[in-house]
């Protein structure tokens, strides 16, 4: 019986691969008169544009191992009244518009897409004059177009619409049909590399499954009836190797809540110590933080790329190596008699390294307060000398960290990652 299953699911996936399935996305959005900046607050284009952002994002259209990217077609286009030349311009620069608001969040990249440059757009034209009852004379109007948009066109089009009928119909068009027409528009098309299945529920664990996919080994799920779709999550589990190199274990924790934005909290832990030669190594502390994410990796995948932080944090350490010594904060007195406090802003860049390994590279500068005491050891004692107040400012934390990368769909899919 689990041959059979397997050899059916098997057959399923084949067939799907022999007849892919072609799905396309497209947004449109519209400029202002003679503009090529887009406005997200005019005529619903932020909304287009964010509703398109979150599909290709949680859809996972780049990377998903059941879709195959086939091309992006960018058109730009203008309405017809303007010189030739200028409405050229436009279209040109009404295309790169729209391109590059998927470029900067890292969706799509300029070896996938083509351009066309659509000008004054006269077909349009034609299609919003078909569809409206209300335009002024209005057969004589789709005369005139279809003879525009026929191999044969007049010399002088746009002359001869603004005096068609002494120019009813063109006042018409300029303020009800032509801002239609100021607009370009990006379609993404891939397929469906197999039609999507509901496996049923069945009562018995089958033998993991093995098939190739796209070019690619992809295990098929182990326990049939089980299979729920990931939902994303981002968290990470780090320690900083410079503090591990002073022999200072440390270990930290980062969540990324959304919005480009991350909380994390640290703590180290070193205490070491040798009474007969007056040998002591001690640090304790933490810190807590938040980051915000920026830049064009961090937009392809959260904790990744720049990033710039706030945090504050607590600490307590006691060095000597044998002759004077140094604690910070005093022994037996209040919470805060017996820290340092830590407060500061801090600029990094996490790299992708492997699969789920990033290096985390990170300065902070701040400020540093409390009180420290130095003493003297004098054979088995230890000799307080004076007690100073601390006011530093200035750089208050350096980072090289490992980085551990947990949760589905946390791994890196380009650069120091496997897709």
């Amino acid at each position: 019986m689990k041959n059979t299953i397997c050899f059916l699911l098997l057959v399923l996936i084949g067939y799907g691969r022999a007849f892919p399935q072609s799905e396309t996305d497209s947004v449109k959005v519209y400029f202002h008169v003679s503009d090529t900046h887009i406005d997200p607050s005019f005529s619903g284009n932020g909304a287009s544009l964010d509703s398109i952002f979150h599909k290709l994002e949680t859809d996972s259209l780049l990377y998903g191992p059941t879709r195959k990217l086939r091309s992006v077609k960018v058109t730009g286009a203008a309405s017809p009244e303007g010189s030739v030349k200028f409405n050229r311009y436009l279209s040109e620069k009404r295309a790169g518009a729209i391109f590059n608001e998927f470029r900067r969040k890292g969706l799509l990249s300029d070896s996938i897409a083509s351009f066309t440059y659509i000008g004054r757009d006269w077909h349009g034209l034609q299609s919003e004059v078909e569809s409206d009852e209300n335009v002024p004379y209005r057969s004589d109007v789709l005369s005139l177009l279809e003879r525009i948009n026929s191999s044969n066109p007049p010399a002088h089009p746009l002359a001869e619409l603004k005096s068609l009928h002494g120019g009813i119909p063109y006042r018409y068009l300029l303020a009800e049909l032509f801002p239609d027409l100021r607009a370009s528009r990006l379609t993404v098309e891939y397929e469906r590399l197999f039609p999507a299945m509901r496996i049923p529920d069945l009562p018995l664990e089958s033998p993991e499954l093995i098939t190739e996919l796209n070019g690619e080994i992809l295990p098929l799920p182990i326990k049939l009836g089980s299979v729920k779709e990931c939902r994303p999550f981002y968290m990470a589990l780090k320690t900083n190797m410079l503090y591990d190199a002073l022999l200072i274990p440390n270990i930290g924790a980062e969540f990324y809540v959304g919005k480009n934005i991350s909380l994390t909290a640290d703590w180290m832990y070193g205490w070491w110590d040798r009474d007969r030669s007056h040998y002591y190594w001690r640090a304790y502390g933490g810190n807590i933080g938040a980051r915000w994410w920026f830049g064009k990796a961090a937009h392809e995948k959260p904790l990744t790329g720049h990033h710039l932080g706030i945090f504050a944090g607590a600490v307590t350490y006691d060095f000597e190596l044998g002759k004077g010594g140094i604690m910070g904060g005093i022994p037996r007195g209040t919470l805060w008699d017996r820290c340092n406090f830590i407060s500061g802003v801090e600029y990094g860049y996490s790299l992708p390294v492997t699969r789920r390994l990033n290096i985390d590279f990170s300065f902070a500068v701040g400020y540093m307060g409390g009180k420290y005491l130095k003493y003297e050891p004098k054979n088995d004692f230890y000799i307080w000398q004076s007690t100073h107040r601390l006011h530093w400012i200035g750089p208050t934390k350096a980072e090289i960290s490992l980085v551990w990368l947990i949760g589905c769909d946390n791994y890196n899919r380009s650069k120091g990652g496997k897709k």
